[in-house]
C-alpha cells in the first residue's frame, strides 16, 4: 500500500462527503445514527469475535492489564455504544442555528449561524468504543470524519466501521462520511495531520506522547489537552465534611482519567484537622501519599514529594499533597504547575470562591464539587469528543457545539451601502 496515495484518497472522499453531510437535515442524520445502533446490535457476535483477535494479539504483545481492559468490547461496552448513538440522536442539532440577530443602523439585519467545521481527523488509542462516540458526534454536527484508532484495536475498529457504513447507507448518506483508516502503518498519522486541503481540524485522544507529537508536527489546527494535572484546594473556610468527601471522590472514583485529582492543596489553618481524616480514607483505598515537608510532619506515613511530583499526572493511586498558607499560594501553585484542565476549591466563603473562579486559568473551575464532573456527559453535552485546554475555538469538554463554528449572516431587502 502506498500510504500517501491511500491517505490522499481518504481525504478527497471525506471532503466530498462533508458537503453531503453538511446539507443533510437533522432527521437524516438521526436516521443514520439509529440505523448504526441497529447494525451494532445485529453484529454483536461479529464485533466480539473481531475484538477477541485484538485481545489475543494484545496479550501476545505484552499489553498491560489496564490497556487490555480498555480494549475489551464486552456486552456492557456494546450496550453503551448502542445507547450512546441513541442519546446523540436525541440531542439538539446545533447546525443552522441563528443567534444574535439585530438590526444595524444601515437597515440590514445581522446574525450568526452555526455551521460544521468540515472534515475532522481523530487519532486515538486502545478503546474501540471511541470509534462510535467520535463518529456519532461528528455526524450529528454535520461533519465528515477520518478515524485512526490504535493498532491494537484494528480488527475491532474494522468491524465497527462496517456497522457505521451500514447506518450511513440506510440513511442515504455517503459511506465515506465516516472512514476508519485501514492500516496500522504510523505513516498514515503523519499524512493525516498534514493534509490541510482535506482536513479542517485534528482531535488527538491518548497519552501525552501522542498529543505532543501531533501538536508539534501537524499543519492542521489541533484541539487538544496534554495533561490532566487537576487540583482540589481545601480552603481555611471549608466545610471539612464536604472537603473529605470531595477530595476522596476526586482521587479515587477512577484513577486513569484526565479529570482525576493529582494534587491536593490544603490551607495551613485546617491541615492538622483534615489531613489525618483524609489519610485514613486514602489508606483504605490503597492510595500512596507524597507530601511537602509540612504534610510529612502531619502524616509521617507520607513520602517526601519532589519537585517533579507537582507536575506529574499519575493516572494511578498516588496523590501529591501540599500545605499552603492561603488562597493566594494555592492559586499561584495551580497556575504554575497545573495543566489548565480542571481545578476545584472547597470553601464556604462566597468571596474566596469568586476569586478562585476568576483567577485560576483552567478550562473548568469548580466550587465545592469533585473534579470528576469535568465531563461532556455530566455537562449535558451528551458524548464528548475530548477535553480542550486550548483558549481558541473550544475549551473544556468538546461536544456537538465544539465541532461547529459560526459565520455571519446578513439579511437585507435591496440594501446598498451609501
Amino acid at each position: 500500500m502506498n500510504i500517501s496515495e491511500y491517505m490522499q484518497a481518504l481525504g478527497q472522499n471525506a471532503r466530498a462527503a462533508s458537503r453531503a453531510v453538511a446539507r443533510a437535515n437533522t432527521g437524516v442524520k438521526n436516521s443514520a445514527l439509529l440505523a448504526t445502533a441497529e447494525a451494532l446490535e445485529a453484529a454483536r457476535p461479529t464485533l466480539m469475535a473481531a475484538n477477541q483477535i485484538d485481545l489475543e494479539q494484545g496479550q501476545a504483545n505484552g499489553l498491560d492489564p489496564a490497556l487490555l481492559d480498555r480494549l475489551a468490547l464486552t456486552p456492557k461496552v456494546i450496550d453503551t455504544m448502542v445507547e450512546g448513538l441513541r442519546q446523540v440522536a436525541a440531542l439538539a442539532d446545533p447546525v443552522g442555528e441563528i443567534t444574535d440577530m439585530n438590526y444595524r443602523p444601515s437597515g440590514i439585519q445581522l446574525g450568526k449561524m452555526r455551521v460544521p467545521l468540515g472534515v475532522i481527523g481523530i487519532i486515538y488509542e486502545s478503546r474501540p468504543n471511541v470509534t462510535v462516540e467520535a463518529a456519532s458526534l461528528c455526524l450529528k454536527s454535520g461533519n465528515a470524519v477520518i478515524l485512526r484508532g490504535g493498532s491494537e484495536a484494528i480488527h475491532s475498529n474494522r468491524a465497527i466501521a462496517d456497522c457505521l457504513a451500514q447506518g450511513l447507507k440506510a440513511a442515504g448518506l455517503p459511506e465515506t462520511a465516516v472512514q476508519v483508516i485501514n492500516t496500522t502503518d504510523r505513516a498514515a498519522v503523519g499524512e493525516l495531520i498534514t493534509m490541510p486541503e482535506y482536513v479542517d481540524v485534528i482531535v488527538p485522544r491518548g497519552g501525552k506522547g501522542l498529543i505532543e507529537r501531533i501538536s508539534k508536527e501537524a499543519t492542521v489546527p489541533v484541539i487538544k489537552h496534554l495533561d490532566g494535572i487537576c487540583h482540589v484546594y481545601i480552603d481555611s473556610q471549608a466545610d471539612l465534611d464536604k472537603a473529605v468527601s470531595i477530595a476522596v471522590n476526586a482521587k479515587t472514583h477512577r484513577y486513569g482519567t484526565c479529570n482525576t485529582m493529582e494534587t491536593l492543596l490544603v490551607a495551613e489553618s485546617v491541615a492538622t484537622q483534615v489531613l489525618p481524616r483524609l489519610a485514613e480514607a486514602y489508606a483504605e483505598k490503597g492510595v500512596e501519599l507524597r507530601g511537602c515537608e509540612k504534610t510529612c510532619q502531619i502524616l509521617p506515613q507520607a513520602i517526601a514529594a519532589t519537585e517533579t511530583d507537582w507536575s506529574t499526572e499519575y493516572l494511578a493511586p498516588i496523590l501529591s499533597i501540599k500545605v499552603v498558607a492561603d488562597i493566594d499560594e494555592a492559586i499561584e501553585h495551580i497556575n504554575q504547575y497545573g495543566s489548565h484542565h480542571t481545578d476545584a476549591i472547597i470553601t464556604e466563603s462566597y468571596a474566596l470562591a469568586r476569586r478562585f473562579l476568576a483567577e485560576v486559568d483552567s478550562s473548568s473551575v469548580m466550587v465545592n464539587a469533585s473534579t470528576r464532573f469535568a465531563d461532556g456527559f455530566e455537562y449535558g453535552l451528551g458524548a464528548e469528543i475530548g477535553i480542550s485546554t486550548d483558549k481558541i475555538h473550544a475549551r473544556g469538554p468538546v461536544g456537538l457545539e465544539g465541532l461547529t463554528s459560526q459565520k455571519y449572516v446578513v439579511f437585507g431587502d435591496g440594501h446598498i451601502r451609501q
